[in-house]
């Protein structure tokens, strides 16, 4: 089941797209939305993050660039 997610979330692919060697669809959707749900996925991300930060291997340092911005679209042959 999880690499049937990794796959499906790795491709950006709808889950009807889903190779059928991990399963039926269906199934695997309503399963990832029940762990989803419940804090499974939490839980395990939470865990892996405590898990490298004690042994040191990750930073948590992080720097926010949003200098790029669109402008709309009429402001492009504005007048100065």
């Amino acid at each position: 089941m999880l690499n049937a997610i990794v796959w499906k979330f790795r491709t950006g692919s709808a889950w009807r797209d889903v190779p059928e060697r991990y399963g039926p669809w269906h199934t695997l959707h309503t399963r990832f939305r029940r762990r989803a749900c419940d804090g499974t996925f939490q839980g395990m991300l939470q865990a892996a993050q405590a898990r490298t930060d004690a042994a040191g291997e990750i930073s948590w340092l992080m720097s926010v660039d949003s200098t790029v911005e669109r402008a709309h679209q009429h402001a492009a042959a504005a007048r100065k």
